[in-house]
């Protein structure tokens, strides 16, 4: 391991908008009271990389709470660094597997989920490790609120279909879908958020995808 990523991970340590695998597992149930010491909504960005989407939903929507979760410490060290620099108090970071969901939110403690380019897991071998393959859809459908929102932003057109599929098959709400985010009428200032990676796949000239939709 390199010597910045052991800075990194020497560094996270000690940030107080950041909970470690068994240190979120007390705040299950109580992450508004416990965590952010208030009674606001919780809202969670999955797979949140770098944190920039998950930082920027909270300066605009300072009346809710953000929690970037990543497994990859030195990634989430970036979205924590920055929110603590300027003083964002509405984010935090939880370091888990996302596969490890239930064991840190109780059934409907969270109001809304994003995904923002995840991983795609293209091969078919490995469809269970899709952000949004059954097993995690069952698991969201647990932690969210009744009509909680699921967001996906993908510049992968297979998983952007895939996921289509899944709600169209358990008959899930499907609030919008689009092929082409930014040449339709739902970019607004939220889905205009662009993280590290998006700016890539546009500077590529890549469409990007977006899905939203509830179980009820």
């Amino acid at each position: 391991m390199g010597k910045d990523k052991l800075r990194r991970f020497a560094e996270i340590e000690t940030f107080s908008n950041v909970a470690q695998l068994d240190e979120g597992k007390p705040f299950k149930g109580e992450w508004a009271k416990q965590f952010f010491k208030n009674d606001k909504p919780v809202v969670l960005e999955l797979a949140c990389g770098k944190g920039e989407y998950t930082v920027n939903l909270a300066r605009l929507f300072p009346e809710k709470n953000f929690i970037g979760i990543d497994y990859k410490g030195n990634r989430i060290w970036r979205g924590a660094k920055t929110a603590l620099e300027d003083g964002v108090n509405n984010v935090g970071f939880l370091r888990i597997q996302i596969e490890t969901l239930l064991d840190y939110f109780a059934p409907g403690e969270v109001d809304e989920i994003w995904i923002t380019f995840p991983d795609p897991q293209p091969q078919l071998s490995r469809e269970k490790k899709r952000l949004t393959s059954q097993r995690f859809l069952e698991m969201y459908k647990v932690i969210l609120k009744p009509g909680g929102f699921v967001n996906l932003k993908t510049d992968n057109d297979g998983l952007h279909a895939y996921t289509a599929e899944k709600i169209a098959e358990q008959a899930l709400n499907l609030h919008v879908r689009t092929e082409d985010l930014y040449n339709s009428p739902f970019a607004d200032e939220v889905l205009s958020i662009k993280t590290y990676y998006e700016k890539k796949y546009l500077a590529h000239n890549k469409n990007i995808n977006y899905l939203k939709f509830s179980f009820e």
